[in-house]
C-alpha cells in the first residue's frame, strides 16, 4: 500500500516532463556555447561562396 502511494504523487509527471526540458536546453545552450563561433564561420563561409 505505501509503495502504490510513493510511485505515483500528483504533477510528478509534469516534474519529470520540466527536468527533461531543463536538461535538453543546458545541452543546446553548452552544445552553442563551444561550437557558436565554428558555426558561424562555416554559415559565413557557404553564405559568401553563394552565387548572387
Amino acid at each position: 500500500m505505501l509503495r502504490t502511494f510513493f510511485a505515483h504523487e500528483p504533477g510528478q509527471g509534469l516534474t519529470e516532463y520540466a527536468l527533461i526540458i531543463m536538461s535538453i536546453a543546458i545541452a543546446v545552450i553548452a552544445a552553442v556555447t563551444l561550437f557558436g563561433q565554428e558555426l558561424l564561420t562555416t554559415y559565413d563561409f557557404i553564405v559568401s561562396s553563394w552565387p548572387s
